[in-house]
């Protein structure tokens, strides 16, 4: 039987907990990490702060730099592992298939629970309501038949969305897209990968087996497979 995937992200997770309780940081650029005038980096950039370049990882004082207008506030690790908490309650209520990744975002294997809950679009909604109903947050929801595709599709959803890729679509959703898209390509494989002439997942899905075996090994096939819509594992409570 064919999967139904969900990867369920809360958007700019960090930065839209902080707004709860201080509604004079919306649709400002905030930034959850500390001052910048400290050797922190950035945890979390609001979306109004992203096209200012900022992003998770970055130093506080590169990201005062490029946003100086931004708001700089230190993170509260009790509230964000509380709301975590409450968000992952909310998930497992649908299926005990729940494997959870950090804090704010989680795989959810939801088979067969169509005859339950309806299709899977009406069930996304739903989890999506209830997040923002019960604790104030917005999510983004992809819905596929593995864990890679779904989780390129809530990328690409966001912020508070979702989006379904029908069954034997998968690589022709993700052919398109800049080979950067794909999970567990980073910085060293893109630069590989374009050193071979690939730049879009429907490039790396056309390589032979042969090449990605020979510059990554057997990951390298793996990573071929997912660029294909395929495979991606179980999710794993």
């Amino acid at each position: 039987m064919p999967r139904c995937i969900f990867h369920v992200d809360l958007d700019a997770f960090f930065v839209s907990a902080e707004r709860i309780d201080r509604p004079e940081l919306r649709d400002r650029p905030v930034v959850v990490g500390g001052e910048p005038g400290s050797r922190g980096v950035v945890a979390c950039a609001s979306y109004e702060a992203r096209p200012y370049g900022l992003h998770a990882g970055m130093p506080l004082a590169q990201a005062q730099r490029l946003c100086p207008q931004a708001i700089f506030v230190p993170g509260r690790f009790h509230l964000y592992s509380d709301l975590s908490r409450r968000f992952m309650d909310i998930l497992g209520e649908f299926t005990p298939d729940l494997q959870p990744l950090g804090l704010d975002e989680a795989y959810m294997d939801m088979t067969g629970f169509e005859q339950m809950y309806g299709p899977a679009g009406q069930t996304a909604r739903r989890i999506r309501e209830r997040v923002r109903k019960e604790l104030g947050l917005t999510a983004s929801v992809g819905i596929a038949s593995s864990k890679v595709v779904a989780k390129v599709a809530s990328d690409l959803c966001k912020p508070d969305g979702q989006l379904e890729v029908p069954l034997g679509g998968e690589a022709g959703f993700l052919a398109p897209l800049d080979v950067r898209k794909l999970p567990g390509v980073g910085p060293s494989t893109e630069l590989l990968l374009h050193g071979l002439g690939v730049r879009t997942i429907g490039g790396l899905a056309a390589l032979p087996g042969s090449i990605l075996r020979y510059r990554l090994g057997v990951w390298g096939e793996g990573l071929r497979r997912s660029a294909r819509g395929q495979g991606g594992g179980h999710v794993h409570p």
